[in-house]
């Protein structure tokens, strides 16, 4: 009576090649990840300034600041949603920067706030600029060959 069983050989083959295909995978893998950040960060970015813009006009039909202040946008009264947290930073909460900061759209005390805001109702024309408070790349192109930052976005 014979035994049957894989040999040595054959079980360093199949070795070699599961290692092959996790060296193909892993990094497609690690790429999504990317990809999924910079997507929820654009998609929390779009819903905030959409959110702003409806607050905006209704503000101006009925001749209040255009702008919502941080309290209205933090609260219920602009954004019907709690503001999720940075997927870049995992930090929560909005703060306020200044017009040259939020201009540059510098990230200020990353590990504080996940979003910036700036807000100037009395500017001609008003202004609000909302982004996010992150310094990591992101994999949307620039149109030149490199990405931008996720405060860019």
């Amino acid at each position: 009576m014979r035994n049957k069983a894989f040999t040595l050989v054959e079980l360093l083959v199949v070795i070699v090649m599961l290692g092959i295909l996790a060296a193909i995978a892993v990094p497609r893998f690690s790429s999504a990840t990317d990809d999924a950040r910079s997507a929820s960060t654009q998609s929390t970015l779009a819903g905030v300034r959409s959110a702003i813009a409806t607050f905006r006009m209704n503000a101006v039909i009925n001749g209040n600041d255009p702008f919502p202040t941080l309290a209205e946008l933090t609260g219920t009264t602009v954004v019907k949603f709690d503001i999720p947290s940075n997927p870049f930073t995992g930090v929560n909460g909005v703060q306020t920067v200044s017009l040259g900061q939020a201009t540059n759209r510098s990230v200020v005390s990353e590990a504080s706030a996940g979003w910036n805001y700036y807000i100037d109702n009395s500017a001609t024309p008003p202004v609000a600029i909302f982004y996010s408070n992150s310094s990591a790349p992101s994999t949307v192109s620039d149109g030149n060959g490199g990405v931008l930052g996720a405060n860019e976005l």
